[in-house]
């Protein structure tokens, strides 16, 4: 198997059977890929996301780079767009039942995703090639998924038992626990299950959350008398606090829609321990190729991703602009970088430091930006706001300044 599929994949499955065994192609993947090779046609590469949200970040991109891989080895990628299943709501991870969404929210956020992953971009900066043709499908799951009647859906409950359900590990915690599970969440994994049979996946690509689910769609394609699909798993990226997974909850994200300056930045910061986690599933770099220095790594990851995402010239100047910024005097550097603007529009003047971080959004809250000065992480124009409670008299008197918090997240104040 080439080694841009092969690469950072934690489980691959099936994987069973001897070479050279006549059932080779419904065990190995590299088996089918040789058996659809040797017959001039494309695997069918299936990756199903919920548009429950509006941003991507780092952590959901290497499934889409995966996807990537296997557009540019010639197969057709099947991008699902869970517009049905998202109203349900994946229990995957959830200790709760999700709430759900209407179809014009799910609608909307799926428009943003695509924008996100590239539609109508150079496929050589977008993650995924919308240009190619025969190299992406676009599906909404509502097409099949909406028009099952009560006898096919009674069908798909037919295929697996309550003692399946609850060995899903997620369920099983729940039910032990006595917190509610609603019969809505036991249909998740079985419609996500059948779009592998809507679309005859070949393959499937998931996290490694995702196993009870992947697996799901082998047992009903075999059910429906196809070919089971096989099942490759990578990890759940760490976040940049380099413990809890990627999550904007967390607030330890890279978004791929952040602008260049605040993506390196960010990345030139990932901790030592999951450095190599990150160079290995987010670039194509070789480990073997950088510097042992982790800090030269560090900035290689950064100048590669910002790279892939704005370009070069813009991720060397976001990695200059960097430099000026953290390793300047006062001020220093600070006039003269492309710095992403903040607009002091919505802030009402006289305003307190503190007031002014939640204001322009660069805090969570006022909470957190009394928190972030006591910290000692807040500078303006390289000088240390000390004090959550100092004044500001009129926006003019910080026009131009540049905010900066820790050494990740620069915003030049503008008035308008």
């Amino acid at each position: 198997m080439p080694e841009a599929l092969a690469r950072g994949v934690a489980d691959l499955f099936p994987c069973g059977a001897a070479a050279g065994s006549a059932s080779d192609g419904d065990q190995q993947l590299a088996a089918r890929l040789q058996e659809a090779a040797s017959e001039g046609r494309p695997l069918r590469i299936k990756l199903g996301i919920d548009p429950t949200g509006t941003d991507i970040h780092l952590g959901h991109s290497i499934l889409f780079r995966k996807l990537r891989a296997f557009q540019d080895e010639g197969h057709t990628a099947v991008l699902i767009l869970g517009d049905f299943t998202a109203r349900i709501g994946d229990p995957t991870g959830k200790s709760a039942t999700r709430v759900q969404l209407s179809a014009a929210e799910v609608e909307a956020n799926a428009e943003t995703y695509l924008q996100q992953l590239g539609q109508g971009q150079d496929p050589a900066h977008a993650l995924l090639d919308f240009e190619t043709p025969g190299r992406l499908e676009v599906r909404r799951n509502s097409d099949w998924l909406s028009g099952l009647d009560l006898p096919e859906v009674i069908e798909l409950l037919g295929t697996t038992t309550v003692g399946q359900m609850l060995a899903k590990e997620d369920f099983a915690n729940r039910y032990g626990s006595g917190t509610p599970i609603s019969l809505h969440e036991f249909l998740y994994p079985l419609l996500q299950g059948y779009d592998s049979v809507a679309i005859s996946a070949d393959l499937e690509l998931g996290g490694t959350d995702q196993k009870f689910n992947v697996a799901m769609g082998r047992d009903l394609q075999r059910h429906f008398g196809q070919r089971p699909q096989f099942a490759m798993l990578l990890p759940i990226l760490p976040g940049l606090d380099g413990v809890q997974k990627m999550s904007k909850s967390l607030g330890n994200t890279v978004g791929l829609a952040e602008d260049p300056l605040s993506m390196y930045s960010k990345l030139e910061k990932v901790p030592d321990a999951v450095l190599s986690d990150y160079i290995t599933l987010l670039t194509n770099l070789d480990l073997a190729g950088l510097p042992a220095n982790p800090r030269e790594r560090q900035k290689a990851l950064a100048l590669e991703i910002t790279g892939q995402r704005h370009g070069l010239a813009a991720a060397q100047a976001a990695q200059a602009d960097a430099a000026k910024l953290v390793g300047g005097a006062a001020g220093v550097g600070a006039a003269d970088a492309d710095v992403p603007e903040a607009s002091m529009d919505g802030v009402n003047f006289p305003a307190k430091a503190f007031y002014l971080l939640s204001a322009i959004g660069i805090c969570s809250g006022s909470s957190d930006a009394r928190r972030q000065i006591q910290g000692g992480g807040v500078k303006l124009d390289g000088i240390k706001l000390a004090d959550p409670n100092q004044e500001f008299a009129a926006a003019t008197e910080l026009e131009g300044k540049v905010l900066q918090i820790g050494k990740k997240i620069f915003r030049r104040l503008v008035a308008s």
